[in-house]
């Protein structure tokens, strides 16, 4: 399956010529050096709409023409942006009511960037009219290729124009029923009954902030008042350039905006990468970042993703911003091509002068000139890029998926029960992920709304809040031939967080697992139960489930206390399925254990060393060292190096941040 953009790799970053309207000498140099570092791509005026509309209603487009003139007379490709991310000083003057108004009730003053009310009407037409006005200026363009949308969406408002959206948003999911929202958050605990809409405003610490219920619909406003701001941006575009795909940037974990429901308005996903490689944790980085690539990938069902933004060496918004290693940096990029990435993307081009941003990494140092480290290694890597090609627009297939639930980090962050403080939803989800990334098998980063048909193994971690109908999603899945892997406090409340009555886990789930969860124990911090599986003890630790097997076959039992020889892992044989069910919680290899029983194949049958890893991507398989030594690899039969076009067989050795791109 194949989708395409373009016809090559995309290799370029955020360009912010109007830095240097002044000199207008270092454009022409932009040029000569861009071409030197085999950059193909620039992405402009993200920050521009003070330069673009100085006043209201007064615009300024010249210098743009220009810049795009010379880009595309040099052959490189431009990504254009649309300014919302960061307002000018006289909107903020003229229009106060644009401004954010914090949780603690203060209106913000001018300044920072994403400082603006989602719900402000007026906001949203000023956009609108920036947006429209780009678009009918550059509609036919030969240079402009690709939208992109705002920067980093993030952040809440709290003022009355976005309470009074969020009563409106309450009555339409409440179907104008006060008596339904006080049943669904169960207000009359605390006496908290609800008798005006009136009395409903966001959640705040000195205010409302114990209903987990209004929390997770304050954070499902939040996310679609995003999604409808997206929506009102682009929809000038879809207008006037409709054939010019749009994008805007994610970002690695934004928990108040559902990416998974943002992408669907996308045209291709785009997200912002920056591993911590400077703390000398590469291998926790590496895997974090495949099942972070592997999930946006996953959001357009396996279709390849912008890396919009990755720095080519240190940040500066660390509290200590160490330079990666060499080839660091050239390594995490061709891990984003190897799951699925068609462009390696930077902030920015050259370092501002000024301003908070101006020791953040860049291609073009203070200096100015091309002799540094940093740009002969981008000069390295854009040569390289080249040779890849043939992965643009090649989808990644997959047979095995695991469930990360936007909306279930937010409903399990909010409860208030077993172990307040090590309970982590993401982190339990990449451990069940790492065994796949470990054995370089390709795997999907899904959602409880998304097909699970096509896959032969879905692990669903912490399923702690099911939809309306994951239940019996879960159930025909098995019933059809799946194998199904739930753990700990699986299907405990509804979408409102209600608990489900009739014992746990939800429905119908207690026949398709064949157990019913009685009780579950915390473990503090030291204390520790076991379980002895496949000849190995492991420590459960924090969280475990006391569960009574009813039809489900029990495969190992706890070790100790009054639970001692109550089940810890089940399975049940379903319809033509198998379902399976793991009880407690375990920081070691449990999980690589446990996913060895099924016949998961890897990409490729090359033998790897400690801490090198694989992705087959199309044709091409990657094999990345992520160690901090020398390694090898045993390959199964003759390769052709894409990189070098030499044939290889045999055991082969990569040096530290080495990597093979085969064929």
């Amino acid at each position: 399956m194949e989708k395409k953009f373009f016809d090559y790799i995309i290799h370029g970053g955020d360009y912010n010529p109007d830095q240097w309207i002044n000199t207008p000498e270092i454009w022409d140099e932009d040029m000569r050096l861009m071409k030197l570092a085999h950059v193909n791509s620039a992405t402009v005026g993200i920050f521009s709409w003070a330069m673009l509309e100085p006043e209201e209603g007064v615009y300024n487009f010249e210098w743009l023409d220009r810049i795009l003139g010379k880009l595309h007379e040099n052959g490189i490709d431009v990504i254009l942006a649309t300014p919302s991310g960061a307002r000018p000083a006289w909107l903020a003057q003229k229009y106060p009511e644009v401004l954010r108004v914090e949780e603690n009730g203060i209106r913000n003053e001018y300044g920072v960037r994403h400082n603006h009310c989602i719900t402000s009407p007026v906001y949203r037409e000023k956009v609108r009219n920036i947006n429209r006005k780009l678009a009918e200026r550059y509609k036919d363009h030969p240079a402009v290729k690709m939208w992109h949308i705002s920067n980093e969406y993030s952040g809440e408002c709290h003022c009355e124009l976005c309470q009074e959206a969020f009563r409106e948003w309450l009555k339409k999911y409440y179907h104008n029923s006060l008596d339904e929202l006080n049943f669904k958050w169960w207000n009359g605990f605390w006496s908290h009954t609800i008798t005006d809409w009136s009395q409903i405003n966001s959640p705040k610490y000195r205010g409302e902030n114990h209903i987990s219920a209004m929390k997770l619909c304050w954070d499902r406003f939040v996310s679609e008042s995003h999604i409808s701001f997206y929506e009102n941006e682009i929809a000038p575009l879809r207008e006037i350039t409709p054939h010019i795909p749009v994008t805007t940037n994610l970002m690695r974990m934004r928990d108040g905006i559902n990416y998974q429901e943002l992408a669907k308005k996308m045209d291709l996903v785009s997200w912002d990468n920056y591993p911590h490689w400077d703390k000398g944790e590469n291998i926790e980085q590496a895997l974090e970042t495949a099942f972070y690539h592997d999930m946006f990938r996953s959001m357009k069902s396996g279709q390849p993703f912008f890396m919009m933004e990755s720095t080519p060496s240190q940040v500066n918004w660390h509290d200590v911003n160490k330079l990666p290693k060499p080839g660091m940096q050239e390594l995490s990029s061709i891990q984003a091509v190897a799951h699925g990435a068609d462009s390696v993307q930077y902030f920015q081009w050259r370092k501002s002068r000024g301003g908070h941003e101006k020791y953040h990494g860049a291609v073009v140092d203070h200096c100015g000139h091309e002799n540094t480290r940093v740009f002969r290694d981008i000069t390295r890597l854009g040569e390289k890029l080249e040779k890849l090609s043939d992965v643009v627009g090649k989808y990644s297939q997959s047979r095995v998926a695991v469930v990360f639930d936007w909306e279930n980090t937010w409903a399990t962050k909010y409860f208030h029960g077993f172990n307040n403080i090590n309970r982590d939803y993401r982190a339990e989800c990449i451990k069940w992920y790492a065994p796949l990334w470990k054995k370089g098998v390709t795997a999907d980063i899904i959602s409880q709304d998304d097909d699970f048909s096509k896959y032969d193994l879905v692990i669903a971690p912490f399923l702690y809040m099911l939809k309306d109908g994951t239940d019996k999603k879960i159930e025909e899945y098995v019933e059809n031939g799946g194998n199904f892997v739930a753990t700990y406090l699986t299907g405990l409340v509804d979408k409102d967080d209600l608990c489900f009555l009739g014992g746990f886990p939800a429905n119908n789930l207690k026949k398709v697992f064949g157990i019913w969860h009685e009780d579950t124990d915390a473990l503090p911090e030291g204390m520790k139960n076991s379980v002895l599986y496949n000849g190995k003890n492991y420590d459960v630790v924090h969280v475990c489930d006391i569960i009574h097997a009813n039809e489900a076959e029990v495969l190992e039992k706890y070790g100790k206390d009054f639970y001692a020889d109550y089940p810890a892992v089940t399975v049940n044989s379903y319809g033509k399925g198998k379902a399976y069910y793991v009880a407690f919680r375990n920081d070691d290899d449990f999980a690589e254990n446990f996913l060895s029983q099924f016949d998961i194949r890897p990409d490729a049958d090359i033998k790897l060393s400690p801490d090198v890893y694989m992705r087959k991507r199309g044709e091409l398989i990657f094999v990345m060292n992520f160690s901090d030594e020398e390694r090898t690899v045993t390959l199964d039969k003759e390769y052709t190096n894409v990189i070098t076009d030499e044939k290889i067989n045999g055991e082969v050795k990569l040096c530290v941040s080495g990597y093979l791109v085969l064929k």
